[in-house]
C-alpha cells in the first residue's frame, strides 16, 4: 500500500484549510454533518472542529431502529471528545410514516430511503443553523457508486472526497479518533449485520489498490492484468465505475441556446461575493 501512503500533517493542514475557506468565503460559520459512528464522519468531524473550533460544528446523530447501540456510543464518543453540539433525532417515524404503506420496499430501497431522510433532517437543521452540511463521503465510494443521490452524496462540501477508504483510516489514526471506531468493520448500518465489504464483495485495501491504478495511474485493463492483478475483479471495478458515473455528474442539462448552465455558464460557488 505504499502508493496509498498520505503525509498526515501536510493533509490535515490541506484539508482544515478547504473546510475554513469553503465556508467563510461565502459568509458562513458552521457546518452540520450527520454522525453516525463510523469512521469517515468521525474524521470529518475532527477536520471540521480543527478548521472552524468545536462550537461551530453541530452534529446530528439520526439512528433508525434497527441501528446498532455501538454506533451512537461510537458517535458520542465523538461528540464528547470534541466537546461539539449535538442533537439526536429518530428517524424511525419518519421512515416508517412512508414504508408502512411500501411493504414490498427491498432493503435497497429501505436503505436508499433513510439515507434521504437523514439528508432532509440535516438541511433543515442547515437552516434553523445558518450552518453548511458537510459531506463525509470518500473518493472509493464516490468512484465505485457506493453512494445515494440526494443522501448521503448530497452536501455543501466534502472534504474527504479525494482519499481513498484507506487513506481515511490513515488520516484517522492521525488525528485520535477513537480505537472503538478505528477497529470495526465499515459499515452503512442500514439494516442489521450489514458492513460495506460483505455487500460490494471485495475488501477496501483491494478495491482501493486497484483504484488507484485505474484512476490515479491510468492504467489499462490490460497492464492491471500484466501486473498480476484477477482480471475479473478488475473488470468488475471498472465495471463499477462506469455504470455509476451518473452520479458523479450534476443533473443533464439539454443544450439549447449559447450559454448553458455548467457547460458555458461556469463561475466559482463563491462568484459575485
Amino acid at each position: 500500500m505504499s502508493d496509498l501512503s498520505i503525509n498526515p500533517e501536510l493533509t490535515t493542514r490541506i484539508l482544515t484549510a478547504f473546510i475554513a475557506d469553503e465556508v467563510r468565503k461565502i459568509g458562513f460559520k458552521k457546518v452540520v454533518l450527520g454522525l453516525s459512528g463510523g469512521i469517515d464522519s468521525a474524521l470529518t468531524a475532527y477536520l471540521a472542529a480543527r478548521a472552524l473550533g468545536p462550537e461551530n460544528v453541530h452534529a446530528v446523530l439520526m439512528p433508525y431502529r434497527t441501528s446498532s447501540a455501538d454506533s451512537r456510543e461510537d458517535a458520542m464518543a465523538v461528540v464528547d471528545d470534541l466537546s461539539i453540539p449535538h442533537n439526536v433525532e429518530e428517524i424511525t417515524p419518519m421512515v416508517e410514516g412512508y414504508l408502512a404503506s411500501h411493504q414490498d420496499a427491498d432493503a435497497m430501497r429501505r436503505g436508499n430511503f433513510m439515507a434521504r431522510q437523514r439528508m432532509i433532517v440535516l438541511y433543515d437543521y442547515s437552516a434553523a443553523l445558518g450552518g453548511l452540511v458537510i459531506g463525509t463521503s470518500n473518493k472509493t465510494e464516490y468512484l465505485l457508486g457506493y453512494t445515494t443521490l440526494w443522501g448521503d452524496s448530497a452536501c455543501a462540501l466534502t472534504p474527504l472526497g479525494d482519499l481513498f477508504k484507506t487513506q481515511v483510516r490513515q488520516l484517522s489514526r492521525h488525528l485520535g479518533v477513537p480505537d472503538s471506531i478505528l477497529d470495526k468493520p465499515p459499515s452503512a448500518d442500514l439494516w442489521a449485520g450489514q458492513t460495506d465489504e460483505a455487500e460490494m464483495g471485495w475488501t477496501y485495501e483491494e478495491v482501493d489498490r486497484i483504484l488507484f491504478l485505474l484512476v490515479d495511474r491510468r492504467y489499462t485493463l490490460s497492464e492491471m492484468e500484466r501486473e498480476g492483478y484477477q482480471p475479473d475483479l478488475v473488470k468488475r471495478v471498472f465495471q463499477s465505475m462506469q455504470r455509476t458515473q451518473f452520479k458523479r455528474r450534476l443533473p443533464v442539462i439539454a443544450k439549447v441556446s449559447n450559454r448553458t448552465i455548467d457547460r458555458d455558464f461556469r463561475y466559482p460557488r463563491d462568484w459575485g461575493r
